[in-house]
């Protein structure tokens, strides 16, 4: 057997990419499975879980982040309407509502077909988004959950640029 045909069966897993990335960052982090790490991240406004999933059946690496709230019931129809309109502005992944369990979760994918390897920038870049993302929209979130405000106001209310220091 020739060495190409020997390497053409070695499997990629970019999450062992992400262990190395997490150890380098000091980010904390559990390799669950050699399918799954899940790291726990302290942002300004909330903590968030980040499960990052290999599917090699898919070859694609999933991303999921989720908020540590529920979502009461008599919310849920309204924070439905604001996710979608915070998904019409995002460019990379998107926010979903489970309704079972009321939680807000972000997710995105990095397509490998064909046996490509993930490199650190888009690993990295990956979870940037997804932090950011979160982080981004959470005043929205709680606007919506917390003060009664429809969609349009929470997302009025906290993507309010300021300018100069107070």
């Amino acid at each position: 057997m020739s060495l190409s045909i020997e390497m053409d069966d070695v499997s990629f897993n970019p999450l062992d990419r992400v262990e190395r990335l997490a150890e380098r960052m000091a980010w904390t982090l559990d390799r669950t499975s050699s399918d799954e790490v899940v790291m726990g991240v302290t942002g300004g406004w909330s903590d968030l879980t980040l499960s990052l999933n290999w599917r090699d059946d898919l070859e694609s690496l999933l991303c999921m982040s989720a908020y540590e709230l529920k979502v009461p019931q008599k919310r849920q129809d309204e924070i439905a309407r604001l996710l979608n309109l915070i998904n019409a502005q995002l460019i990379h992944g998107h926010f979903d509502f489970w309704l079972s369990e009321g939680s807000i979760v972000f997710r995105s994918s990095l397509l490998l077909a064909g046996a490509a390897e993930a490199n650190d920038s888009q690993c990295e870049g990956m979870i940037r988004i997804a932090v950011e993302s979160c982080q981004r929209y959470y005043p929205a979130i709680q606007f919506v959950i917390w003060a009664g405000h429809t969609a349009e106001q929470a997302l009025d209310s906290a993507l309010l640029d300021t300018r100069g220091e107070a």
